[in-house]
């Protein structure tokens, strides 16, 4: 007998092997797809998310000094990934008059520690570094590379609205983070 002879079932054999193969490879790219479409909407997400302006209410505008520094606490909403949480944050207003106030970021461009005024100099010193600025917010000494980030503001009714945020530390230019 001839052991070359072909089994009838070879045939057979060989479509199943291929139908495991292709369905196997199939299943391995769909659940690949499956896996990679949380990663793809991660890094190509935020591009197109729309970010939505969160005013905060801070104080009456009657109620600041005119001229003069006032450190002011409101609460906020931090998101970071999935938690939320409620939290207390802090600016410097200098209400310029009746419509106008600059709002200061709390957190020195040098290297994030809060500063705080001091009213017998008439300047904003940051403890950490000696970092010395103006009444407007600009450096006057020190290594801050910036001076003070501003946040954006609106008065509606004699009430001062803030939007926080956060800014880049040590460049010269003011990025949001």
């Amino acid at each position: 007998m001839d052991e070359k002879m072909s089994h009838p079932d070879d045939s057979a054999e060989a479509t199943r092997r291929d139908f495991f193969r292709i369905a196997i490879g199939v299943l391995g790219t769909v659940v690949g797809l499956v896996l990679a479409i949380p990663l793809v909407g991660f890094l190509v997400g935020p591009a197109f998310r729309k970010k939505i302006p969160r005013w905060a209410r801070v104080a009456k505008v009657e109620s600041l000094p005119l001229g003069q520094p006032a450190v002011l606490s409101f609460t906020d909403q931090s998101s970071e990934g999935y938690l939320r949480e409620t939290v207390v944050r802090n600016v410097w207003a200098v209400r310029r008059s009746a419509t106008e106030v600059t709002v200061f970021s709390p957190i020195c461009t040098h290297l994030g520690c809060r500063y705080d005024w001091e009213p017998n100099s008439g300047r904003f010193l940051c403890p950490c570094h000696g970092s010395l600025f103006g009444l407007d917010g600009k450096v006057l000494a020190g290594p801050a590379p910036r001076p003070l980030d501003t946040l954006p503001v609106k008065i509606e009714n004699g009430e001062l609205f803030v939007e926080w945020e956060r800014f880049e530390l040590g460049i010269s230019r003011k990025i949001p983070v």
